[in-house]
């Protein structure tokens, strides 16, 4: 009896996705659970599972198409029925086992290997064989890939560089845009479209935090394994601040504000295949320590392309930092149905008045951008100026 390999539900706001590949051909055996076909979503990248074994019979929807949840991406059929029905043509035909390797070795590396290492690997021409894997259980993630492709491309021919452009040619090319990207364009449209959005900004003297980590970053290392940065001190600040201006952490609901009494914070992390913004559950309860290592494994997993839905969900702000990539100023966009979000900036020595002297100091832009719909201009200023204050005082954050 068939069996149809259907989109899964792989989240609550997840409605459509994009097939990447398939990872079986018509015609090749399947085992129960074993992955055959790859999708992109507008957050994470997932494997759909055979429901049964057999034979892959027919692939309905092909590499590249647009599928909504429900869709029925394929067919599997029994071994026997499945191996008569598909034409000789179709089936893809194993390459020739060697003493390197193995039987099924290849196919069992690929499984170990992420969506996006796979992609990695076959861009830089890497055996995943020869790959090990950082993740959990030695899954082999893209940075494992990228880190192998300089010694596993020595042994590749070289490839010659693109032409020069000639005089008067006007070149173009065309990228279709991954979903990821896709659904970042229609939600800043629509955050700009639908929230009265306004910025406040302020600056803030980093001095006593830059000192108290200079002095605690080695015993905090040898204590927790991870640094002591700077996006924890904001995250403590933030929430400091929001218990004081509860309707910053609030959303509205058709004619209602929803005001949240947890924090969850999302902090949004720049990948190669687009912004995302993963999020701190009960963000409040959390250690210097904890905050840290969670933002370490954002940052790893959005580029691996390993981040889970859980990860991606929710959230009541957001903070984002451009200073990483060396922005002085910006205005951030929402991120709705959230009302506020906050922007750091890059740490930049600049003379300031201080008992009569000017001196240089550690100065940080902060901007604030709310939703003027239900947080009033003086609620956001001082909001701010709040997180200012403790990031000053980082002494202070204990109180909280």
């Amino acid at each position: 009896m068939a069996a149809d390999i259907v989109v899964p539900e792989v989240g609550e706001s997840v409605v459509d996705a994009r097939v990447v590949r398939w990872l079986k051909q018509p015609g090749e055996a399947v085992a129960a659970g074993e992955a055959v076909v790859e999708l992109e979503t507008d957050k994470v990248d997932v494997e759909v599972a055979a429901p049964r074994a057999g034979v892959l019979g027919r692939i309905d929807h092909a590499d590249g198409a647009d599928v909504k949840v429900g869709d029925v991406l394929g067919v599997i059929d029994d071994s026997e029925a499945g191996a008569a029905a598909v034409p000789p043509a179709r089936a893809k035909a194993a390459p020739p086992a060697t003493a390197a390797t193995p039987p099924g070795a290849a196919r069992a590396d690929r499984a170990r290997a992420t969506p996006a290492a796979r992609r990695a690997a076959d861009a830089h021409d890497v055996d995943l064989a020869r790959v090990r894997g950082s993740g959990p259980g030695g899954r082999i993630m893209r940075r494992d890939v990228e880190d192998a492709a300089p010694s596993a491309s020595a042994s590749q021919p070289s490839r010659q560089p693109s032409a020069e452009r000639a005089r008067g040619e006007r070149a173009e090319e065309r990228i279709r845009m991954s979903k990821r990207r896709a659904t970042i364009a229609r939600r800043l449209v629509e955050a700009q479209h639908t929230a009265a959005m306004l910025t406040t900004f302020n600056e803030a003297d980093m001095s006593a935090v830059m000192a108290l980590r200079e002095r605690h970053k080695q015993a905090f290392r040898e204590r927790h394994g991870v640094g002591l940065g700077i996006a924890s001190f904001f995250v403590k600040a933030a929430i400091g601040a929001l218990r004081e201006f509860p309707r910053l952490n609030a959303e509205i609901q058709g004619d209602e504000i929803v005001l949240k009494r947890y924090y969850d914070i999302g902090v949004a992390v720049g990948a190669t295949e687009g912004l995302v913004v993963p999020v701190l559950r009960d963000a409040d309860r959390l250690s210097f320590a904890e905050i840290e290592r969670e933002i370490r494994r954002f940052a790893a997993a959005a580029e691996d392309g390993s981040l889970s839905l859980a990860d991606l969900q929710g959230g009541t702000f957001t903070i984002t930092n451009g200073g990483v990539f060396g922005s002085m100023l910006s205005t951030p966009i929402l991120n709705p149905p959230q009302v506020g979000i906050l922007g750091l900036h890059a740490i930049k020595e600049r003379p300031v008045g201080i008992g009569g002297q000017v001196v240089l100091r550690p100065l940080m832009y902060l901007a604030m951008t709310y939703d003027h719909r239900i947080v009033d201009g003086a609620e956001a200023v001082r909001f701010l100026v709040r997180v200012k204050e403790l990031v000053e005082d980082p002494g202070a954050m204990l109180l909280e």
